[in-house]
């Protein structure tokens, strides 16, 4: 499990885009976003970098976290 600072979201939208985001480079991935604490959780082979790179191009400043 990779673990993703995202402080941007704030809605649904946000959750739908940086969702997509991911799965656009990883379809199979499994992935949970917690608006409260701005995390998102990627069940995914995909490195963390490139992850943390398509959710922040898509306009979510992502930064990896170490996971608990």
């Amino acid at each position: 499990m990779q673990t993703f600072t995202v402080e941007n979201m704030t809605c649904q939208h946000c959750v739908n885009r940086v969702t997509k985001a991911v799965h656009d480079i990883s379809p199979q991935a499994k992935v949970k976003v917690d608006l409260d604490t701005k995390t998102v959780n990627v069940n995914s082979n995909t490195n963390a970098e490139l992850i943390a790179k398509a959710i922040s191009d898509a306009g979510y400043p992502a930064q990896t976290r170490a996971s608990r």
